[in-house]
């Protein structure tokens, strides 16, 4: 009998491409940070900026349905995982530039900016999600789960509302009354809308009567479909 032969990890261009493009944050963030360029209080910029990061990357990992529900292109499915888990990645690093860096792990401090800031409590219960989808999203639990996996991972469009909510009250906004940095906060919620609109039910199946119709835009995909090997 011939040996058999390991499997090896195959990406496409696609996922090459995806993977490359989430860790550009993080290689910049360092380079920032190693040449003295993240402002006089580098603790609260590092910590902005990573949440900003995880916020984009959560909302990037969202439209992933949304996209091959209009281009039928079956690859893109594979970016929802990883997308996702880099969004934790980054949250993770959120989390710790928070209570490590910043605060030095002083439980005392950390439970009384708890008790006190409701954008701390919105943080927290967003983490706390996310933490659960990320340890959820092997394949071994997925299994376990079986059709509670599904509506546990429905859980990520709440994330993603109190991610918002974390936000816009960390920057002192207010999404009620419009008032302090709301531009950016408003533009993030009025994406997760978009998207959550386009999973419903009647909107999913007018997308799909339009791709049929039309073809929708597979054609963007198809020259990513290859393996990058030469």
């Amino acid at each position: 009998m011939s040996p058999q032969k390991s499997p090896r990890f195959r990406f496409t261009r696609l996922q090459a491409a995806v993977h490359l493009a989430a860790l550009v944050p993080l290689v910049v963030l360092l380079f920032d940070f190693f040449t003295d360029n993240l402002t006089v209080n580098w603790i609260q910029a590092a910590t902005q900026r990573t949440g900003r990061i995880a916020v984009t990357v959560l909302l990037i990992s969202l439209a992933v349905t949304p996209l091959h529900t209009l281009s039928g292109y079956n690859p893109l499915l594979r970016l929802r995982r990883p997308l996702g888990l880099y969004a934790f990645f980054y949250a993770v690093l959120h989390f710790l530039m928070y209570t490590v860096v910043d605060y030095g792990l002083n439980w005392a401090l950390l439970l009384e900016s708890l008790l006190e800031k409701r954008f701390i409590i919105a943080g927290a219960a967003a983490f706390l999600i996310l933490a659960a989808l990320a340890v959820t999203s092997v394949d071994a639990a997925k299994k376990a789960l079986g059709r509670n996996w599904k509506r546990l991972h429905r859980l990520v469009y709440l994330a993603g509302g109190v991610v918002l909510l974390h936000y816009a009250w960390a920057v002192k906004g207010d999404f009620f009354s419009l008032r302090g940095s709301v531009a950016q906060p408003l533009l993030y919620a009025g994406l997760l809308l978009v998207l959550l609109g386009l999973r419903l039910p009647p909107v999913k199946k007018a997308l799909l009567r339009w791709r049929q119709q039309r073809g929708g835009f597979s054609g963007w995909f198809k020259n990513l479909e290859k393996a990058g090997e030469p």
